[in-house]
């Protein structure tokens, strides 16, 4: 039996009266079924957002009918829209340096089938989860940079992973705990495309040893943040967040083994909103449909 078409549209325009109505009505009138819809407006930005999935109910009504023809009622509310294929699962490429609870939790999620993705790559300046990436039967990439490479050697680096994201047509891009800080030209080239776990609750405790700040500081609450990669560092749009209460008897270690699990679960949220086109840029902020 055949699988009925389905789509994820999104879109952000300027708020104004009519849009949900507007957009219900040619969805109604091109044999289209809403499964579910959220939508949200910026008061301060003067935004609309708005996330409709929906099915194709009339097997007369192709794809490019359905984006030739949305075309106009988006140019006339100047619409920044998409249209994804619901059935479509995102080809991703992980990042990952030699901490690798992100990774592994990432790779059994897919693997069960709890993250609609295809994971097509796993790229590393170290070798140490090759074995963990044959086991899953996904292609593995070493591509070292020693420490305090000259930038011919880094724009090297970053060419090759340039290379393997264009030959696997890769979507998403995830650090998952990749410790080289990327540059601006390859900042700029996964623009919107890449997701940072930042093993902290940002702004707090930047750099080195996260957890052993906290500790310093006597932190109750430590947290992980999962954030859109831009040039400027850990400063990226927020996508997801999460805290887990800590006291005053536990060591730098256990707060580091607590820390982890809540960057994989964080990493994990932010990686399934993206593949699901549940998050909408507002300027330096997001919006994420639940």
């Amino acid at each position: 039996m055949s699988i009925r078409p389905e789509y994820i549209l999104t879109l952000s325009c300027p708020d104004q009266r009519g849009i949900v109505h507007s957009v219900s009505g040619f969805l109604a009138n091109h044999g289209c079924n809403i499964i579910d819809s959220a939508q949200f407006g910026d008061a301060q930005s003067a935004t609309f957002f708005m996330r409709v999935h929906f099915a194709v109910e009339d097997s007369s009504v192709s794809d490019s009918a359905l984006r030739e023809e949305f075309e106009a009622l988006g140019a006339s509310m100047q619409m920044n829209w998409q249209l994804h294929d619901a059935h479509h699962k995102p080809r991703v490429m992980l990042m990952v340096s030699k901490i690798g609870h992100c990774l592994n939790d990432l790779l059994f999620r897919y693997k069960s089938g709890l993250l609609p993705v295809e994971i097509k790559a796993i790229v590393s300046n170290h070798t140490d989860f090759y074995q963990l990436a044959a086991s899953y039967n996904i292609p593995f990439h070493h591509l070292p940079l020693a420490a305090g490479a000259p930038a011919e050697a880094k724009q090297a680096q970053e060419q090759k992973v340039l290379d393997i994201v264009a030959s696997n047509d890769i979507e998403l891009v995830v650090l998952a705990r990749y410790m080289q800080i990327l540059s601006p030209q390859l900042c700029d080239a996964l623009k919107g495309k890449a997701i940072n776990i930042h093993h902290s609750f940002l702004p707090s405790f930047k750099g080195a040893k996260p957890y052993y700040q906290a500790h310093e500081r006597g932190v109750k609450l430590i947290g992980a943040t999962a954030h859109f990669v831009t040039g400027d560092l850990d400063e990226g749009p927020i996508i997801e967040q999460d805290v887990e209460r800590v006291d005053h008897s536990m060591e730098p270690e256990t707060l580091t083994a607590i820390g982890r699990d809540v960057e994989c679960v964080v990493l994990a949220r932010a990686v399934k909103c993206f593949v699901e086109h549940r998050i909408l840029l507002n300027g330096h902020k997001t919006v994420v449909f639940k």
